[in-house]
């Protein structure tokens, strides 16, 4: 009788809990409802293509501005409130401290004053006023050896009777000859006089004259070069300095970040296993993260035909980073709105299969 039970009965009771554990199984357990994903996974446009990461750049590019000039921020002429609103070339933005390039501006201003008064006046010698002076003394030394060779006329004349001694006649030949040789230096200064600034001179001190302009130009450069701006018509994307902060030529982050947004580009990434495939004829659209519905046609500008280690990154567990890269640079054809400097897409380009 055991033997029955043990060979009938326990394999009927198993699969009975079998069966009733099928059941359970396909008809009792709670049926969880289909999950559609919040955000929709970036899908091709087009049957056939290949795929990379785009960024949304400027037109312009982003121009990132430093300063030329190390030193403390003195005035800031933007602020966070004009954060994308449109500034013209040459709108300034921020100014480095140039009190001290100033003071020496205006000392060196004067020296070139200096330096063309000199030159005007060796231009403008002799004055008027100096002239009939020296004429006077070229009369007055003229007269007194008139007056001396008269002397030694009559002297020769009595020395020859034997009447005038051989010592006073040549007393009055010396006084002579020197009256004769102050007429000749009177002479001589007089037309020194009336020549006017020696050519020479006159060089000289025009030389010193663009040495002082040379010195103003350059300080009035060094005082340009300490206010810095905007070099494109463009928006303001980003101010990174503020009044007091010290701000270094060689600083690696960019104090003020501008670009014309009239019309937006995208820079994308392409892998170097799809350089071969890529054809600048070919349609291409992008999609923003989290906007799949949001298709944008892109219009080809131009490739950079370098190829690149990748810098974009996406974050995805899957990606490479030791990978290459083209770059690739379209233009967004549709309305921007929505869409923002920095912001990655999702970009698709068709490829021919033919």
């Amino acid at each position: 009788m055991f033997k029955v039970c043990r060979n009938f009965f326990l394999p009927m009771l198993a699969l009975g809990m079998f069966l009733f554990s099928l059941y359970h199984i396909m008809f009792a357990a709670e049926k969880l409802p289909k999950e559609t994903p919040i955000v929709e996974p970036p899908r091709h446009s087009f049957t056939a293509g290949i795929s990379g990461t785009g960024l949304v750049e400027a037109r312009t590019e982003n121009i990132a501005l430093g300063t030329a000039v190390a030193g403390v921020v003195l005035e800031v002429c933007v602020t966070n409130d004009q954060l994308g609103q449109r500034v013209s070339a040459g709108t300034p933005l921020f100014r480095v401290d140039d009190r001290h390039l100033r003071a020496q501006l205006r000392t060196q201003q004067a020296n070139l004053q200096l330096a063309e008064a000199q030159f005007q006046r060796l231009q403008q010698m002799p004055r008027p006023e100096d002239i009939p002076p020296s004429e006077a003394k070229v009369k007055v030394a003229e007269a007194n050896r008139t007056r001396l060779k008269d002397q030694l006329d009559r002297g020769e004349q009595l020395f020859g009777k034997k009447i005038m001694a051989d010592e006073e006649f040549t007393a009055r030949r010396f006084t002579f000859l020197a009256a004769d040789q102050q007429w000749q230096q009177a002479v001589a200064e007089d037309a020194l006089l009336k020549a006017g600034a020696w050519q020479q001179d006159k060089n000289v001190s025009h030389a010193s004259i663009e040495t002082a302009r040379a010195s103003v130009a350059n300080l009035e450069t060094e005082i340009e070069r300490c206010l810095v701006r905007a070099p494109v018509d463009g928006q303001i994307l980003k101010i990174d300095v503020r009044p007091g902060e010290f701000v270094n030529a060689s600083a690696a982050k960019a104090l003020i970040l501008l670009g014309d947004l009239d019309r937006l580009r995208v820079r994308v990434d392409l892998d170097e296993r799809d350089i071969s495939r890529f054809k600048s004829a070919s349609r291409a659209s992008a999609t923003p993260r989290g906007a799949t519905g949001n298709r944008l046609n892109l219009r080809f500008i131009r490739v950079e035909p370098y190829v690149i280690p990748k810098k974009a990154f996406t974050g995805e567990n899957t990606e490479r980073i030791d990978t290459r890269v083209l770059q690739v640079l379209y233009e967004i054809d549709d309305d921007i709105s929505g869409v923002f400097v920095g912001q990655q897409l999702d970009v698709s380009i068709e490829y021919e299969t033919k």
